[in-house]
């Protein structure tokens, strides 16, 4: 009676066994199944507000068709305004808004493996800007891609977002302006999840760019946009930008045993004292690297100075580097780069010599101007006369013609009066 019930138990264990794998194994072919999308067909879930289908095809074949549940078709030349369409000769990604709940079908040369992979619910969130940016900084700036509130690794489509910053003057309802009286946006970065620069790892879904801050001061609608349409959506954030608070001042010395002086001050207000910090690289006239220079302020301290050896060797020199701060209210971290400055180290100039010329050059100056002045006043005294002359002959002429018209007037009265005749008496 026990081995029968040992036997029994032995049984229902091997049962449930079959029947948990077999569980399994359904449930894994559901899985492949879905993966593979028999005859290129997926259903869209109700709940997705967002979707994004990455097709791949054969090499060099036309783009896909896409047909919505009510039959409705989708071309890569002509799709609605929620539809964005990105193509290469062997894949398409097509990024839908609100796209219809039920089956999908997907009608073109897909290639038998990796068909076709759904996105959804992708979610592009972007580092929160500071509200105060100042003209001239760098900083890194992060987005991330998400689906499914998890981060996005799906290197084919983040290899292709091509996510950029913009910049746009802040003007009040922008939308109400026609096209062509919006403010211009500019672009100022290109993000990258390439592991490269400031990008901490590659393909994590984690792009970051170093953002220059080169707008005039004013406010500011900042996008993050998807430069080729593969991502619709736009992050936007308003921003003002503050003039730099860093002033530099570049000492060039003329003394061999006297070294040139780069000095930044930080402004009152704006920046924490003694959170100055510099870095310097100094080249001669061949680009070749002769200094490097490191320096930071005292405590307390608003300016921070570095010296530049003195080189007697003449020839065009250069110097670039950063500036680093910590901004007074907000305890942020400041980078500011330098753009390459020059100056040049010429011939020692003889004092002397100099000065004997310079007062050559001025004696001449003064006999060109006392030319000028006599050649203007016998100009103006020529005129003079000419003037005279001129007045001369037109009073005569008026003279002489009322003279003229006088004695013509009299010799008109004259006629008229009758001459007297007498007449002499006759003899009687």
């Amino acid at each position: 009676m026990l081995r029968i019930w040992f036997a029994l138990l032995g049984l229902c264990i091997c049962s449930l066994s079959f029947a948990a794998q077999s569980a399994s194994t359904s449930a894994t072919a559901t899985s492949e199944s879905s993966m593979t999308l028999l005859d290129n067909r997926f259903r869209v879930d109700p709940s997705i507000e967002h979707i994004t289908f990455v097709i791949y095809r054969a090499e060099s074949s036309q783009p896909v068709v896409l047909v919505r549940p009510d039959g409705r078709k989708y071309y890569s030349h002509r799709s609605p305004a929620n539809v964005s369409w990105y193509q290469e000769s062997a894949m398409d990604i097509v990024s839908i808004e609100n796209p219809m709940p039920g089956p999908w079908q997907a009608i073109g040369k897909v290639t038998p493996k990796n068909k076709i992979k759904l996105i959804s619910h992708l979610k592009l969130s972007a580092q929160a800007l500071p509200e105060r940016l100042f003209q001239g900084e760098e900083m890194k700036f992060t987005a991330r891609l998400t689906s499914n509130d998890k981060p996005l690794v799906l290197r084919d489509f983040l290899d292709r977002v091509e996510l950029k910053v913009t910049f746009t003057k802040y003007i009040e309802n922008e939308a109400s302006l026609i096209k062509e009286a919006r403010p211009v946006p500019i672009e100022v970065g290109v993000f990258a999840d390439d592991g490269q620069g400031l990008d901490e790892k590659p393909g994590d879904g984690v792009f970051t760019v170093s953002l220059p801050i080169t707008s005039a001061p004013g406010k500011y609608r900042v996008r993050i946009t998807s430069g080729n349409g593969v991502f619709l959506r736009a992050q936007e954030q308003e921003v003002l930008v503050y003039p730099s608070p860093i002033e530099l001042s570049f000492i060039q010395s003329r003394k061999e045993n006297q070294a040139h002086q780069v000095i930044f001050s930080g402004e009152q207000g704006m920046i924490q004292p003694g959170s100055l910090a510099a870095h310097i690289e100094h080249r001669d006239a061949r680009g070749e690297e002769i200094a490097v220079e490191n320096s930071a302020a005292d405590k307390e301290a608003m300016k921070v100075e570095l010296d530049i050896p003195y080189s007697g060797v003449i020839g065009e020199y250069s110097w670039y580097g950063k500036v680093f701060a910590t901004e007074l209210g907000s305890h942020r971290e400041l980078m500011f780069p330098l753009s390459e400055q020059t100056y040049s180290v010429v011939k020692d100039i003889d004092l002397a010599e100099t000065r004997r010329l310079q007062e050559e050059e001025r004696i001449k100056q003064a006999q060109r101007l006392e030319e000028i002045r006599i050649k203007q006043e016998r100009e103006s005294q020529r005129n003079r006369s000419l003037m005279i002359i001129a007045l001369g002959n037109i009073v005569m002429i008026t003279l002489g013609l009322i003279v003229w018209l006088v004695m013509r007037k009299v010799k008109a009265k004259k006629a008229a009066i009758p001459e007297m005749q007498l007449e002499i008496p006759t003899k009687g």
